[in-house]
């Protein structure tokens, strides 16, 4: 199963941010996440 960065991008930061409204204090745990996710699928796609 192939999934498309394009395609998960909007699904995560949708995600993300119900969790910030829902829990403020989650923003620093939320980005440091996200920019290591999209990190690793960005250099997996190189490989």
């Amino acid at each position: 199963m192939n999934v498309d960065v394009i395609i998960l991008q909007p699904i995560v930061a949708l995600l993300a941010g119900i969790l910030i409204l829902i829990m403020p204090r989650l923003l620093n745990f939320i980005v440091a996440i996200y920019l290591i996710f999209i990190g690793i699928v960005g250099l997996m796609g190189h490989i």
